[in-house]
């Protein structure tokens, strides 16, 4: 596979295309991701959204949450089915990770219960269980939050 590039999603058809990545594949099809669902949570204008290119093919993409209770939440990782196990996920990972780490001691996510291949991936990486939401968006499965730190987020450096 040809070198991958992570850069932020600029226009409007590059948005399109992970939304029908994302309707189209799992976790979001069990969860009952439409694309348009998937479109308008791509478009939040609140969301940092980079995608993953190869030979100017979108081959993946990475939605941030910069704000709010979870600063440094991870909402969503996507790789085109054809490009799966070739490291595009972990790239995406270490760049959202980078991103996060430059401003926050903490970084999130949730990953499905039924999505034991993410979180596999997820826990070598170093993320550990914090929380988990019962038939939070589909009854029956949950959704689990994990975290990994840099340090508390108490804690402070030297001044």
């Amino acid at each position: 596979m040809d070198a991958i590039t992570i850069r932020a999603m600029t226009m409007q058809a590059e948005a399109e295309v992970c939304a029908h990545m994302m309707a189209q594949s799992e976790p979001w099809l069990t969860l009952g991701r439409s694309y348009q669902a998937c479109l308008e949570t791509i478009l939040h204008p609140d969301k940092e959204v980079f995608i993953a290119v190869t030979e100017d093919k979108v081959i993946g993409s990475l939605i941030l949450n910069m704000h709010g209770a979870l600063v440094g939440y991870i909402q969503s990782i996507c790789v085109a089915k054809e490009y799966r196990g070739n490291g595009v996920g972990s790239s995406l990972l270490d760049y959202a990770e980078a991103r996060i780490f430059a401003s926050s001691a903490n970084a999130f996510l949730m990953v499905s219960s039924f999505n034991s291949d993410a979180r596999r991936l997820y826990e070598r990486r170093g993320y550990g269980a914090v929380g988990e939401l019962k038939d939070f968006i589909v009854a029956g499965h949950s959704e689990i939050l994990l975290r990994k730190t840099r340090k508390s987020a108490g804690d402070r450096e030297p001044v």
